[in-house]
């Protein structure tokens, strides 16, 4: 049996739900043992993969180079897993929402600068209007909430997905 292909990448977020990953601790093994990590931060791959079986993403759409990926990542996998809450309701990244970008990054880099002040724009991707939840920019096969999500539901989840079955995270996950 050919291994599942799984790619995971986190959008505008704190990176939590990866670390909730690492926390599968032991477990990460029998993941392994059947699914292999072919695009994600501890992966050396630069672009995401064709024919990638499950994509596990974290974070809000709040960027050009976000929403890119994301369209990536789901043009390329056949499920599109939604990470924790800020990929599935746009969460902390969403709270810049009532503040208009220009206004936004002029209090920060301008107003705010005690050095050098001045809105950075090489290498830095351009905001969105909004930061949103991944499902504003794609379609998701499967929202896993949790701030971030723990460990044993991840684990869940991944199994799950790695059995060719849809997890139940509706009595299983919460919010929060």
């Amino acid at each position: 049996m050919d291994k599942v292909r799984i790619g995971t990448c986190w959008l505008d977020g704190c990176s939590g739900c990866h670390m909730s990953l690492l926390d599968l601790d032991e477990a990460i093994v029998d993941v392994l043992a059947r699914a292999d990590i072919v695009f994600g931060p501890l992966v050396d791959a630069q672009e995401w993969p064709e024919g990638t079986d499950v994509a596990v993403i974290e974070g809000a759409v709040s960027s050009q180079d976000d929403l890119h990926l994301a369209r990536v990542a789901r043009e390329r996998s056949r499920i599109v897993v939604a990470l924790g809450d800020c990929a599935v309701t746009g969460n902390v990244p969403s709270m810049r929402n009532g503040i208009p970008v220009r206004q936004l990054l002029e209090r920060i880099y301008v107003e705010g600068a005690s050095e050098a002040p001045g809105v950075p724009t090489d290498g830095v991707p351009a905001l969105l209007n909004r930061a949103e939840p991944l499902h504003a920019a794609i379609a998701v096969d499967l929202h896993v909430p949790g701030c971030p999500p723990r460990a044993e539901a991840i684990g869940m989840v991944l199994g799950e997905l790695i059995e060719g079955r849809v997890p139940d995270v509706g009595s299983k996950l919460r919010f929060g």
